[in-house]
């Protein structure tokens, strides 16, 4: 038995730009029992918290450690660039990252999308995370591109920020340690899949009832039921091919005549 099945709490890790609070407003309601515990970790941390432990779930950005850890996509987030509101970008409903290569683009050391070649410009230095290039931005040193979410998290008045359509997305996943697919993290996956709280995935069939009931499991029709006229149609009336027919006149030489 894992610790956390010997534990009655649920550790779920969440990267910056993510909002759990949905989800763990279900789990509350579903499982009052059972303490939910949310653990903000940088996105270079996430894969390190969830292998040593540290958490029993986690909402992270790709890529993650698939050679220990389980993941099932959950979305794909708009990439947007951040730029000053007197920016000329700024009188553009979106840019392309071609439309980027004169500007000096921040990248900062804990950059969440994958790049396959850098737009733009490199600026001298790298900053150390997302909230110094910012900063840097609000600075007029440079722009910078980002997960719509992280855009909204360090929002600030004189900042903005336009999508650009073909630059990488950044794709959020639930993860978890592969050994570690406790009752638990199935309630979990459950709660972010939008199962209902009868659905039968990720719990015993003998806690539910059965799906479509009185259906054959082979795929075969049911036979009718004992005492049924196989002959008659819906309604009781006799069928009109020869076979009816036959077992109509059956029936009636059968029945006894009245005495006058």
């Amino acid at each position: 038995m894992t610790s956390s099945e010997e534990t009655p709490s649920f550790r779920l890790a969440y990267v910056p730009g993510v909002t759990p609070g949905k989800w763990a407003r279900i789990w509350n309601e579903r499982l009052p029992d059972v303490p939910l515990t949310l653990l903000g970790v940088a996105a270079a941390e996430a894969s390190d918290v969830l292998r040593g432990r540290d958490a029993d779930a986690g909402l992270v950005r790709l890529p993650v450690d698939r050679t220990a850890l389980s993941a099932i996509p959950l979305y794909t987030e708009t990439t947007v660039v951040v730029v000053p509101k007197d920016h000329a970008i700024a009188a553009a409903e979106e840019v392309s990252v071609a439309e980027l290569a004169d500007e000096i683009v921040l990248h900062p050391l804990d950059d969440t999308l994958e790049w396959e070649r850098l737009p733009g410009r490199p600026a001298i230095e790298r900053p150390a995370t997302t909230a110094d290039a910012v900063e840097l931005v609000a600075a007029g040193i440079g722009v910078l591109v980002v997960p719509q979410s992280l855009a909204r998290l360090h929002h600030r008045k004189d900042l903005t920020y336009r999508p650009v359509p073909d630059a990488p997305g950044s794709s959020v996943v639930l993860s978890w340690p592969e050994d570690e697919t406790t009752d638990l993290v199935e309630e979990f996956i459950g709660i972010v899949r939008g199962r209902t709280v009868n659905s039968t995935r990720g719990r015993p069939r003998s806690r539910v009832e059965p799906e479509n009931k009185g259906a054959e499991t082979d795929g075969r029709r049911r036979k009718p039921a004992p005492g049924r006229a196989a002959g008659k149609q819906a309604g009781g009336k006799p069928r009109t091919g020869s076979g009816g027919a036959k077992q109509a006149r059956a029936a009636k030489r059968g029945k006894p005549r009245r005495r006058p």
